[in-house]
């Protein structure tokens, strides 16, 4: 929990309070060291988060011998400074290298630029762009007090009502919704889940549930805005079928305009020139988006091949439940794995072409021809 404000740390940390991270496999455990320990044990932002309290997460989860976890949340903007001997390679190591000291993420959401956003609806079922933003000024939910993750919701949905056309619609707190409401949000996709995983359990986000927690979606369900889980706000623009680009255009307008209603109120969202976009956890910094789409590919994914083809490709497969769900049978959720260092439209891009290659490929098997494994995607620009 968060320390009281009349609470500092131990001024003379020692070796007996460093972590046991010998059975570790995420970022942090990689990144942290005795010496780093002791020189950021007894810091505290200005709202008064510590080290220990940005590490609990993956000192309690030590993640999966084959899956790399981050292990590290951030409790306020500020986090990012005051403990950047931990976080920066951090953000090294999970961004493949991108390094907030010297490098500049760049932003862009201008959806006309996005070429060959229409998908073969034959293998493309449904298509979702998502990320999320933080108002400056708060604090992170992990530290978050009760009165200013209110005070979050009132910020946003005050906006939110402001919007017009086909991105009206209307905000719906949790604690007001039935078990069986908030259950056939979470089976359609629309709604987050209970909190469940470690990530919101061990780094304090699920405090006071559902207090302040919601969903803002437009009347069609294509625009949603979760209020309070992870982050302050995740946005997402979805539908079925393949028009990506359509759901990125969708997607691009709504963040302009919520963006601009915020600031009309006097907020305005975390962002600077070397993280991008702030949020929570270091995974999600510089655009927080993840473009994805729920495709079949039968024959391609029983092809020794494939998975060399998606890391080339800089893309990522889920099983279609969700981030914890398995990438089984023959239709998977294929998305973006950057964050940082390429733009929004950088990444749809790399997406679409990347799905669109993948298509290629299936058909070609289908006829019995064979395939080739693409070069690899340069990271980002320097």
């Amino acid at each position: 929990q968060k320390l009281p404000k009349n609470l500092s740390p131990n001024p003379k940390p020692t070796i007996s309070d460093y972590p046991d991270l010998r059975k570790h496999n995420n970022c942090m455990a990689s990144a942290l060291t005795p010496a780093i320990y002791a020189k950021l044990r007894d810091k505290v932002t200005p709202n008064n988060w510590t080290l220990d309290q940005c590490i609990q997460t993956g000192v309690d989860n030590p993640g999966h011998p084959f899956i790399k976890t981050v292990g590290c949340v951030a409790g306020d903007e500020e986090s990012y400074e005051v403990f950047a001997e931990l976080f920066d390679p951090v953000i090294k190591d999970r961004h493949n290298g991108y390094d907030p000291r010297v490098m500049k993420h760049p932003t862009d959401l201008d959806a006309s630029k996005i070429t060959h956003g229409m998908f073969d609806e034959n293998y493309v079922l449904s298509s979702r762009v998502r990320t999320g933003r933080s108002i400056r000024g708060l604090s992170l939910p992990p530290a978050c007090s009760r009165a200013e993750r209110r005070e979050v919701e009132r910020v946003v949905v005050t906006a939110l009502a402001g919007l017009k056309g086909d991105l009206a619609g209307h905000y719906y707190s949790l604690g007001d919704m039935t078990e069986k409401e908030q259950q056939q949000l979470i089976d359609d996709h629309f709604l987050f889940d209970k909190p469940v995983s470690p990530l919101l359990t061990c780094a304090f986000m699920a405090r006071d549930w559902p207090d302040a927690r919601g969903i803002w979606h437009n009347n069609d369900k294509t625009f949603l805005i979760w209020v309070n889980e992870e982050d302050h706000t995740r946005v997402i623009s979805m539908e079925k079928g393949g028009n990506m680009k359509r759901v990125f255009e969708r997607f691009c307008n709504g963040l302009k305009q919520v963006e601009h209603l915020i600031q009309e109120r006097g907020w305005e969202f975390m962002w600077n020139e070397r993280l991008g976009y702030v949020l929570t956890c270091p995974s999600n910094l510089g655009t927080g988006l993840r473009a994805g789409v729920h495709v079949r590919l039968p024959k391609l994914s029983k092809d020794t091949r494939f998975s060399k083809i998606l890391d080339n490709l800089r893309l990522q497969k889920r099983g279609t439940g969700g981030v914890d769900t398995a990438a089984t049978g023959d239709t998977f959720d294929i998305s973006n794995l950057d964050r940082l260092g390429k733009s929004e439209v950088e990444l749809v891009q790399l997406l679409v072409d990347g799905v669109n290659y993948l298509i290629e490929c299936e058909k070609r098997l289908e006829k019995g021809q064979d395939i080739k494994i693409p070069s690899p995607i340069v990271q980002f620009r320097k």
